[in-house]
């Protein structure tokens, strides 16, 4: 039996504090940009259908309960105590929490006094730029508070995450803007927009990912279909090769987030390039009862020491404990079959699932002694 007692978390967002109808459940289950069609349900999906594997149990159900039967019950313990529940029956001992989402959803202190365990702190760059903006009035206060900011992030935070996939697209100039060209853009933007305005422009956007190459920190990237809205052209990492290559050498670990349905591409990446990692969380959780034939896609070209574990998870802490059961049945699934077959020893492969499960995410984010 390939075990793996710990699971660092090494991507998620927090969860949401309020009850939950059938409505908004379901948009929170899919990440639709919708509901549902008429007569249809998004519990019919992979996702809903782990959920319902995984989740009934921990608060008192039989596995696979109606849909109407599980929330009835999340209901009637009260969403802090359900949180509470489902976080801590996942397994997860540290959660590395992306706080750079609108909506009442706890922070990575709340996370760790509900789940039980350690969290920290991911800072989002856009959120971090649209906050400087919102009180700084000129391009020089701007660039100035916001490197002033930044550095007092790198203080306290894990890695630093960008959206700049989301917001325009991988294809960027892998070069870091100059002087005058980062002013120019500051001021349009500046000038265009309202209190809370979004950042798209593209030479900001290069801008803050070169200021958090230069902290030093880890650095997150949004590519394949993580969020919803995409362009699905867009989002391919392979698109970060050039900007992988730019960076190397330079000390700042690279991990490429939710790369499905381009998996294979961000594994090739996280192979060919020393300083690059590969997430796992959205491959699996999409994926459901098949995540173990798209984890033997992963492993066929990443090397095992460059694969971190994430459940990916956004609102619901149904998602936490989906990522996190999914990631141990694929996982032991496959290197137990690989052992029988004789392909590999049982200690190599108890040593692989340690690694892809925890220890490489307390090596990339410096955890020492967590997980």
């Amino acid at each position: 039996m390939i075990e793996t007692p710990a699971l660092v978390d090494q991507y998620c967002h927090g969860v949401l504090r309020t009850e939950l109808g059938l409505g908004t459940f379901e948009a929170h289950l899919a990440r639709t940009e919708g509901p549902p069609a008429a007569g249809t349900t998004l519990f019919d999906t992979q996702t809903g259908f782990a959920v319902r594997r995984w989740c009934p149990p921990l608060l008192g159900l039989e596995p696979h309960c109606p849909p109407a039967r599980y929330l009835a019950r999340r209901r009637e313990l009260g969403a802090l105590e359900a949180s509470r529940l489902l976080l801590r029956g996942s397994g997860i001992t540290t959660y590395l929490v992306d706080t750079g989402l609108p909506g009442d959803l706890t922070g990575h202190r709340e996370m760790a006094s509900d789940g039980d365990a350690a969290a920290h702190e991911i800072v989002r760059l856009e959120q971090l730029a649209e906050q400087v903006a919102d009180t700084s009035g000129t391009v020089e206060s701007f660039l100035a508070n916001l490197a002033e900011s930044l550095h007092g992030a790198a203080a306290n935070a894990v890695a630093f995450t960008s959206v700049a996939g989301v917001r325009h697209g991988l294809a960027l100039a892998p070069e870091p803007p100059g002087p005058g060209e980062v002013r120019g853009a500051a001021g349009r933007w500046l000038a265009g927009r309202s209190v809370g305005g979004t950042l798209s422009d593209p030479v900001l956007l290069r801008h803050l990912l070169w200021m958090a190459v230069a902290s030093g920190l880890p650095l997150q990237l949004h590519a394949g279909l993580g969020e919803p809205g995409l362009r699905i052209d867009r989002t391919d990492p392979v698109l970060l090769t050039d900007f992988a290559r730019a960076t190397a050498g330079l000390g700042t670990d690279l991990v490429l987030l939710h790369g499905y349905p381009y998996h294979r591409h961000a594994a090739h990446l996280a192979g060919v390039f020393p300083h690059v990692h590969a997430d796992l969380g959205a491959a699996l959780v999409r994926t459901g009862a098949r995540a173990a034939a798209v984890l033997a896609e992963i492993l066929e070209l990443a090397p095992f020491g460059k694969l971190l574990f994430s459940s990916g998870a956004h609102g619901l802490p149904e998602l936490h404990v989906v990522g996190a059961h999914l990631f141990r049945e694929a996982l032991a699934r496959l290197l137990g079959n690989w052992v029988a077959e004789g392909a590999w020893s049982l200690g190599d492969a108890q040593r692989v699932a340690g690694m892809i499960a925890a220890e490489n995410a307390r090596r990339v984010y410096g955890l020492d002694g967590e997980g």
